[in-house]
């Protein structure tokens, strides 16, 4: 009995170190998609396309059902979740283009330099979308290893129809567009032919880097090209989805998800292993069945309402977050930097970021609710909506809007106008997630404490909509060459 006793006592102790060791250097896969929309999935009630590799990141994991992206636009986005910051905090506005003089500064602590004071390997195999001058891209912004394109994919001179831009249009002023390999070009992407083999590149260098690091802690970041149009699936996808090419692209994407799971099994990393999956904004209807779903939410890409800006957001970290957890609680993009920081005792940046740990939510705290407001800025510095918990304040601003326009097909876009005229209203998200019934007149003190909280917004970081430079901004345009 007394050796069996001192088994059980020496079983103990090596459990918990391995779960020390587990919570305190956990590898980190950060999967980010460009333009997903919020009912894009299976397991997000997406119709008639089938993504059973990343419901079963969901199903093993937790999803979130009110996970927001810090702003409806590709660099701003990006920006965010690579510092923790709401992309004003951090100078970057809008989708850079291609020769931009603007990128994200040396200065901001991106994930993978936060991990580098844990000796982690890091790469990122995607679009990084935060500068193309060389000072501005991956390599140094922490990260060891770069594959892929440094923009978006349709900033390039090449119509949407896959012809030669027209040398009066603008597209024809941009330069050819490269997979890059580190700080140099490598890979020409000339048609649209060429634009089906990027999900197969950043899925061969995943699987890679996985297997070459599998015996030290490391970060994969692998933002996904697609499906921000102009989308094309390789051709053993082609035709697979009843949702036309659109659902083929996500399905290619779901199989480089099973992919890069299985790669981790396989390395027996499983259970120390955490998978972050989510998107940098919601879908650009105007592109018709070449957009995706919002799910049923408000608006889109481009719209500080909920389908601009609710995207997916699941996490599976074995042996810490139950399986089939489906959180209800406000989380943000921004808040995966100091999430990851609080796991790895890691010291967060010595500047204000506005992100927060979500990790009691993570480890099962069915009570805690780290995030209680939200900011809704969009173009270079308008305050557009407030969010404290379930109500949200949209402020009377100019917007995009899809609703009443016919959308393109195929590829081409179809009319979105720009200065719309969004009046003030009040949304109760818990009863209205479609933004359609305006209760202001009935809730006279929640408006004062989201005006309240639109004030403190604009003191910090300034507000374009009423001239007001904040305390605490990075003026948009000062990162520059």
């Amino acid at each position: 009995m007394k050796n069996i006793t001192s088994l059980l006592i020496l079983l103990c102790i090596s459990i918990g170190v391995q779960s020390q060791k587990k919570s305190t250097t956990p590898n980190i896969i950060l999967i980010y998609m460009d333009d997903m929309g919020y009912g894009d999935l299976s397991c997000y009630g997406a119709l008639d396309i089938n993504t059973p590799n990343i419901d079963r990141l969901a199903s093993e994991g937790i999803r979130f059902t009110n996970f927001m992206s810090s702003q409806a636009v590709c660099s701003a986005s990006r920006a965010s979740i690579m510092t923790g910051c709401y992309a004003n905090r951090v100078g970057i506005s809008g989708a850079l283009s291609p020769g931009s003089k603007v990128g994200l500064a040396s200065d901001e602590m991106t994930i993978a330099e936060l991990l580098k004071q844990k000796n982690y390997a890091t790469a990122i195999y995607g679009k990084w979308h935060l500068g193309d001058a060389k000072q501005f891209l991956p390599l140094q912004q922490g990260f060891d290893e770069y594959i892929g394109i440094p923009y978006s994919n349709d900033m390039w001179p090449v119509n949407y129809d896959g012809k030669p831009a027209d040398t009066s249009s603008y597209k024809s002023k941009w330069p050819p567009l490269f997979v890059m390999k580190n700080n140099e070009k490598w890979i020409p992407i000339n048609t649209l032919e060429d634009q089906s083999t990027l999900t197969e590149h950043y899925t061969i260098a995943a699987e890679s880097f996985i297997k070459k690091n599998k015996n030290k802690p490391f970060f994969l970041y692998l933002p996904h090209s697609m499906p921000h149009v102009p989308i094309n699936a390789s051709p053993a996808f082609r035709g697979k989805s009843k949702q036309g090419l659109y659902g083929d692209v996500i399905q290619e994407i779901d199989a480089s998800v099973g992919r890069i799971l299985k790669t981790v099994k396989e390395a027996g990393l499983e259970q120390n292993t955490i998978i972050i999956f989510s998107s940098d904004n919601g879908p650009w209807l105007n592109f018709g069945n070449h957009a995706g779903s919002t799910g049923g939410l408000r608006e889109g890409k481009g719209t500080s309402f909920e389908g601009g800006q609710r995207v997916p957001g699941i996490i599976r970290w074995k042996g810490i977050i139950q399986p089939n957890v489906i959180s209800n609680q406000l989380a943000s993009t921004i808040d995966i930097l100091p999430t990851i920081a609080a796991i790895t005792h890691t010291a967060l940046p010595n500047k204000k970021i506005d992100g927060v740990s979500i990790l009691p939510i993570l480890q099962g705290d069915k009570n805690a609710s780290p995030r209680k407001t939200f900011l809704y800025y969009y173009r270079r510095n308008s305050l557009e909506a407030v969010r404290i918990d379930n109500w949200k304040l949209v402020l009377e601003h100019p917007s995009r809007s899809y609703l009443h326009q016919l959308p393109g097909m195929n590829g081409l876009p179809g009319p979105t106008p720009e200065d719309v005229r969004m009046p003030m209203a009040l949304y109760d998200l818990r009863r209205d997630p479609g933004e359609n019934y305006d209760v202001k007149e009935l809730h006279p003190e929640i408006m004062k404490k989201l005006q309240a909280l639109a004030e403190e917004a604009r003191a910090d970081l300034g507000d374009d909509l009423q001239k007001r430079i904040g305390a605490n901004n990075r003026p948009v345009g000062k990162i520059n060459l």
